[in-house]
């Protein structure tokens, strides 16, 4: 029988256990380690991201929209969806949120603060922003089933040991991030009943991968890119798909 909600409840627990161990084993590891791990996860971050915004050639999305279509819909989600998140600040308010959390959660001084923050919001957005999240959420809202979720738990668990090592208890509070996040979505699931077309899905997977892409620049220290305000994308994202075959039928 399939419960709608376990993933999510599997994958908060994944994390926990996880930020856990890296607390533990944080503290025994050199803060050159800590940087080496931390650098690996971006670019394992990149990989992934690189392997989603792929998907842009998807001949699914390419068949539904047009072969020259599906690169301008990825270029004009994040310039749509960034401009609509930088005012509302979404990057500033994750990480007030982190803050708030931090508050309650920890009594540390200016340099752990920065810390947490930094924890919450990078392992929010790795945990939160991905194929997976979104697909395996209303697959397990639909109830049909948490194996894309269980999937993603079991991912997530060990990379919170690494980010935890790194970036200390903020991670651990993505949790919470990761629960809002997946519930609201398995709840939509639960809800409509049915999933998004396909190539709505391929166009919110490609984008997906292209924060995945700013998420790893950050955590290399290359650019601090505002992922937090790009993520109104996601929405937009299917929303210029199903435009733009409304479009084409008027046309044809």
């Amino acid at each position: 029988m399939n419960w709608p909600g376990l993933g999510t409840a599997v994958n908060v627990a994944t994390i926990l256990a996880g930020s856990a161990i890296g607390l533990l084993l944080g503290h025994r590891l050199p803060q050159r380690t800590r940087d080496t791990v931390t650098d690996a996860l971006g670019l394992v971050t990149l990989l992934i991201g690189g392997l989603s915004a792929a998907v842009v050639t998807s001949p699914r999305l390419a068949g539904a929209v047009g072969s020259s279509a599906p690169v301008l819909i990825v270029l004009g989600s994040p310039l749509i969806g960034g401009i609509v998140g930088s005012l509302v600040d979404i990057e500033a308010r994750l990480e007030s949120f982190g803050d708030w959390l931090r508050q309650r959660l920890t009594r540390s001084g200016s340099g752990e603060h920065e810390r947490f923050i930094e924890g919450f919001v990078t392992a929010s957005l790795v945990f939160c922003v991905g194929p997976l999240t979104i697909l395996g959420s209303l697959s397990d809202g639909l109830g049909l089933g948490a194996d894309q979720l269980l999937l993603k738990s079991a991912l997530d668990g060990f990379a919170a040991v690494a980010f935890a090592a790194s970036l200390g208890a903020g991670v651990m509070a993505s949790a919470v991030a990761v629960a809002v996040v997946q519930g609201a979505l398995t709840l939509v699931g639960f809800l409509v009943g049915d999933v998004l077309p396909g190539p709505h899905l391929d166009a919110i997977t490609a984008t997906g991968g292209l924060l995945l892409l700013g998420v790893g620049l950050r955590l290399l220290r290359i650019k601090l890119v505002p992922v937090g305000n790009l993520l109104p994308a996601l929405v937009v994202a299917p929303l210029l798909v199903g435009l733009v075959m409304l479009l084409g039928r008027g046309v044809s």
